[in-house]
């Protein structure tokens, strides 16, 4: 347990070096703010491009502030997951080919130990940029649009975050055999297909994890997100991406 803290204050050290923990936050909190100040000023907006026709925007109304803060959450199912998964691909493919998992591994460390290190760096940062993230477009809502459910947003948020933390996990699973860009694209494309089944195929696939991001709509809209297929499925796919990211590890990385 002593050698995981270590590994993690270390992991946290080198995104604190490279930025993570600024950039990537920043970029959430951009996105989180963008869809309620966009709802608010679209009127204006069009106005000001000189294109809109006479009476288009005389019935344009704002939605509730639940729908905005809902569409906010959403906004982190395409950019969000993709900044995380940059952030999160070279993790393991990096010390990989660098040869530091090695110099690691010669010591008493577990490639469980080094790999829970790196997937609770990778959630603490996925914490931080949701969280202020959410904060920042809860706040410009309330401020524009209308008054939320404090309570409601943090359930949201912890739903959404549940899913961009399966494309964590599978970043961290596909960085452990191959190259970093290689590795992200997989994550990505993975959550892409859960998502693709989830909107044609909703029978079929109302227990994957994807289901997530309307549990959390449904938190904001409807006071109702619970549902325990996809809760279920993306603890269980989290668990098979670390269990196997750590076989990985020692298999690929291990000194002879």
């Amino acid at each position: 347990m002593r050698s995981a803290w270590v590994l993690y204050r270390k992991e946290m050290l080198e995104m604190a070096r490279s930025y993570k923990l600024i950039w990537i936050p920043v970029v959430f909190i951009l996105l989180g703010i963008m869809q309620p100040l966009t709802t608010y000023y679209l009127p204006e907006i069009l106005k000001a491009s000189g294109d809109v026709p006479p009476g288009l925007l005389e019935g344009y109304e704002i939605p509730s502030a639940a729908a905005v803060m809902a569409q906010s959450l959403g906004q982190y199912g395409t950019i969000g997951m993709l900044v995380l998964a940059l952030g999160a691909m070279n993790v393991l493919a990096g010390e990989r080919y660098s040869g530091t998992m090695e110099l690691i591994l010669v010591r008493p460390v577990s490639p469980a130990a080094i790999l829970f290190a790196k997937w609770a760096a990778q959630l603490t940062l996925l914490i931080v940029a949701l969280g202020l993230g959410a904060a920042g477009a809860a706040y410009y809502t309330e401020q524009l649009i209308g008054s939320l459910s404090w309570g409601d947003v943090i359930a949201a948020s912890g739903v959404y975050g549940l899913w961009l933390l399966c494309a964590v996990s599978a970043t961290l699973l596909f960085s452990g055999f191959l190259k970093s860009p290689v590795a992200a694209f997989l994550a990505l494309a993975l959550m892409a297909g859960l998502s693709l089944g989830q909107s044609l195929l909703p029978s079929w696939f109302e227990w994957a994890p994807a289901g997530l991001s309307g549990l959390s709509a449904g938190i904001l809209m409807a006071g109702e997100g619970f549902r325990v297929g996809p809760y279920l499925s993306a603890a269980i796919l989290i668990l098979i991406c670390l269990v196997g990211a750590a076989l990985l590890t020692r298999k690929n990385n291990l000194p002879a």
